[in-house]
């Protein structure tokens, strides 16, 4: 699917957006609103900013806007994007993203440029691509979803940590917390047949990268129509020093203490609730049923590179 021809644009430029940014994403500074707005009218765009100051927002306006606008334009990182999924998914409007984040890693799997006018450039050629959604117990996700581990990491990713250290807070967290964790027991269920497990994290991804570009499966795209899984099961020591390569290359055996299922639906059952986190928010807890959504979502996505003969995502 990941060849497929792109969705071909009906007109040359959506007629209206709605532009929400984050004011406390990382990359958003005091003039970063006029330069998004000079580069979207500068195409042709007409714009209707909204001026978001927490969370839920981001969907009351895009509820409130959604017969006004073609699309809607979203700047932030994946925790900003994932507060916006669900109305997207009711409202059936594409999404335009802007990498304001730390991590940005679903703009990191679509191939989304950093620099702030060629997301813009990309947002305006108006190609749209389908894209699966991963779920959790109703709940939508682009990237991941995983429990422990990455739940204390997200509760310790301040933004006074990411505002200091960027990226590579990720790292530098994880290896506080890495040495202090405890494992705990769990049940995966798939196609009705039991996997118990002792395990230190368990994560479940529908796109490829995650917590600032680690790899959930090395052959994973985000419209291949199947979930990741991987459990997280450390005996030895020695198999944390494996653990950066094979969370980063998305290539992962038993020797690493790391065990790998795919498939479109799992269930996990825990000994007693575990919070998930759904693109580095917390939001459910388990017991959990996740399920793959296929094609569901549509982006505003690059056109086919007229070098290569393949898309640039």
């Amino acid at each position: 699917m990941i060849n497929q021809p792109l969705i071909s644009p009906q007109h040359r430029h959506p007629q209206t957006a709605l532009l929400l940014l984050n004011p406390s994403a990382r990359r958003v500074k005091s003039k970063t609103s006029a330069q998004i707005l000079n580069h979207l009218q500068t195409s042709g765009l007409q714009v209707i900013q909204g001026f978001p100051h927490r969370p839920q927002d981001f969907a009351e306006l895009i509820q409130a806007h959604r017969h006004q606008v073609d699309l809607v334009i979203v700047g932030g990182g994946d925790g900003t994007l994932n507060t916006v999924i669900d109305s997207l998914v009711t409202t059936h409007l594409p999404l335009g993203i802007l990498p304001l984040g730390t991590a940005n890693d679903l703009a990191r799997t679509l191939n989304i440029p950093t620099s702030l006018a060629a997301a813009c450039q990309v947002i305006t050629q108006n190609y749209k691509r389908n894209i699966d959604l991963g779920r959790v117990n109703g709940k939508h996700f682009f990237n991941v979803a995983s429990m422990g581990l990455s739940v204390n990491l997200t509760r310790q990713m301040t933004r006074e940590v990411k505002q200091k250290w960027g990226i590579l807070a990720y790292g530098i967290v994880a290896l506080e917390i890495i040495f202090e964790a405890r494992p705990f027991q769990a049940t995966i269920m798939i196609d009705q047949v039991a996997h118990q497990t002792r395990t230190l994290q368990i994560a479940v991804g529908n796109g490829r990268y995650y917590g600032g570009g680690m790899t959930i499966a090395h052959d994973a795209s985000i419209d291949d129509g199947r979930l990741d899984l991987y459990s997280l099961e450390i005996q030895h020591w020695w198999q944390i020093l494996m653990l950066p390569w094979a969370l980063f290359r998305g290539k992962y055996n038993r020797a690493f203490g790391i065990q790998t299922f795919s498939g479109t639906q799992f269930e996990i059952y825990t000994d007693q609730p575990h919070s998930i986190n759904t693109d580095g928010e917390i939001t459910v807890t388990t017991p959990a049923q996740f399920q793959i959504v296929p094609e569901r979502s549509q982006f505003l996505s690059l056109p086919q590179s007229r070098y290569s003969g393949k898309y640039l995502f």
